[in-house]
């Protein structure tokens, strides 16, 4: 058994947040499914928002993340987290992250649903540059301990050890390399797993995006809540050799339009806002116009920019597009919808703490009420960012669990899985299914679908894990199918049409905003 101070499950903004935030006689471990660097908060393109220039208010912030949010979100944590944001951009520019300048300030930029120029930016890689700024000073710490290519299996929690408490001990985590299980105790335990994007089939998120901490937490007894309200990015690049690369909204900030193949431009038609609509609408007006006419895409034009202008704000954007032969300063972008980000997740409060003692969650995997029915542009790393350091000011002031003996991880019941043909079918089908059932638009015959399956994949998957030795394919599957049905009885409760839940069953919008909660049997 190995023992530490704080396990973090995760390397993403969240992680390298609360594993800076805390003091240096705490012993932490952060795991990794792959590498440190693989992580949706590395691949953010557009940036972070804050209120920090003399033209722009907290009140201005909070009014376009309510306003996006559609009536859900949880305006005692918007204002939290708004107003938390300028102190969260000056720790990271003391850490030494190079946001972009101009003049004698930092150039913000503007993204959809934002009234104001509030993003800050490094150039077009944002996540990049913040997290290889925060991982440098990382491994420089010496209480900290990275472990790569180490899975999350479950939470050990006081209930599996027969103790009458709601308390998390540490975690069973699959070794890759070694193919061995760990049993790693902790006083208190994070996840900041990040979201569930590949539960769908077409996303803009890295393969890593699985729902672990969802699924995790929901398996330990914790609440969950608005899964329905998963947002779809409308802007991935179409092309067969672009997986899950996506063109920032920032670029349609600096005045980028949609346009279909005869280069009509439609956003106009579908909201007043035209281009800079909240994600939800644009998304929903692209995925109108492509299956009424039969599109594979839409186009997204800046040419109208000088091309100075274009490869100096957007120069990874560029240069991908160069090399599959699209030049953005002369020609349009091909674009069309992905899975993004999920708005629901794991139940947490101010602290970020969840219904178990010495369990929190940060980042995507959570539902902190920031969000609401649909998440403004660049919120998401600033909610990284505050409940980040928020956790890390809970445990320093907490009691940590103090783990009794940890039983091994119990293989002597299984054997090595005779073929692997069972997973893969199962991944395919799933996230063919959810893209199909329970995407864009919903419908209830669509849903009843997706459950009959999820069902059957369920008792496949259990059979499976009951009787072979973990992999780490299976142990995404299984929290794969967990997430997906977690999701569709969410979309399942909601008999309204709100941000990014669209029902064509029930088209219009209740008078009273509700979350959807889910308790654990």
């Amino acid at each position: 058994m190995q023992d530490y101070d704080v396990l973090i499950i995760g390397s993403g903004l969240a992680a390298c947040t609360l594993a800076l935030s805390l003091p240096e006689h705490l012993r932490i471990l952060m795991i990794t499914k792959k590498t440190f660097g693989d992580s949706s908060s590395a691949m953010a393109q557009g940036g972070i928002a804050a209120a920090f220039s003399n033209e722009d208010s907290f009140a201005d912030h909070i009014r376009d993340t309510l306003v996006a949010g559609a009536g859900l979100c949880d305006e005692a944590a918007v204002r939290y987290v708004v107003e938390h944001g300028p102190d969260a951009i000056k720790w990271l520019i003391w850490q030494g992250v190079p946001f972009d300048r101009e003049n004698n300030g930092y150039h913000l930029t503007r993204e959809g649903g934002h009234s104001q120029r509030r993003i800050f930016h490094v150039a077009d890689a944002t996540g990049a540059g913040v997290q290889e700024t925060l991982m440098a000073r990382l491994r420089a710490a010496p209480n900290v301990e990275f472990k790569e290519r180490h899975i999350a299996i479950d939470l050990i929690t006081g209930r599996k050890l027969g103790l009458d408490d709601k308390r998390v001990y540490g975690a069973y985590v699959l070794d890759a390399d070694a193919d061995q299980v760990e049993t790693i105790a902790a006083g208190h335990t994070v996840l900041a797993t990040g979201g569930a994007g590949k539960v769908f089939l077409y996303t803009s998120n890295p393969d890593t995006a699985t729902g672990d901490g969802v699924a995790m937490a929901w398996r330990a007894g914790c609440r969950v809540a608005n899964l329905e309200f998963v947002q779809f990015h409308p802007t991935c690049l179409y092309h067969p050799q672009a997986k899950s690369f996506l063109i920032t909204e920032a670029m349609r900030g600096e005045g980028a339009v949609l346009r279909l193949p005869d280069g009509t431009r439609f956003m106009p038609e579908h909201d007043e806002r035209a281009e800079l609509a909240p994600r939800d609408i644009v998304a929903r007006a692209i995925d109108f116009e492509m299956k009424k006419r039969g599109l594979d895409c839409v186009y997204l034009d800046i040419t109208h920019q000088p091309a100075k202008f274009i490869v100096g704000h957007f120069p990874n954007i560029y240069a991908r597009c160069k090399e599959l032969g699209i030049d953005i300063t002369r020609e349009w972008i091909p674009v069309a919808p992905a899975a993004h980000y999920t708005c629901g997740g794991v139940l947490v409060d101010e602290n970020s703490r969840t219904d178990l003692e010495n369990l929190y969650a940060i980042g995507e995997t959570t539902c902190t009420g920031l969000h609401g029915a649909n998440r403004l542009a660049s919120n998401s790393l600033l909610e990284c960012l505050v409940y980040g350091r928020a956790a890390a000011a809970d445990i320093v002031r907490g009691t940590p669990a103090e783990a009794p003996v940890l039983p091994d991880w119990d293989e002597s019941r299984v054997t090595d899985a005779d073929e692997q043909i069972v997973i893969t079918h199962n991944w395919h089908e799933l996230r063919s299914f959810m893209w199909d059932y329970v995407g864009i638009v919903r419908t209830n015959k669509r849903l009843e679908r997706a459950v009959h399956r999820i069902r059957l994949l369920r008792q496949e998957i259990h059979e499976y894990y009951s009787n072979f030795r973990v992999s780490n394919d299976l142990i995404e599957l299984r929290n794969l199918v967990e997430t997906a049905g977690l999701m569709v009885r969410c979309a399942q409760a909601r008999h309204e049409s709100r941000g990014l839940h669209a029902s064509r069953d029930y088209p219009e919008l209740l008078p009273e905003a509700r979350n959807t909660v889910l308790e654990p049997e």
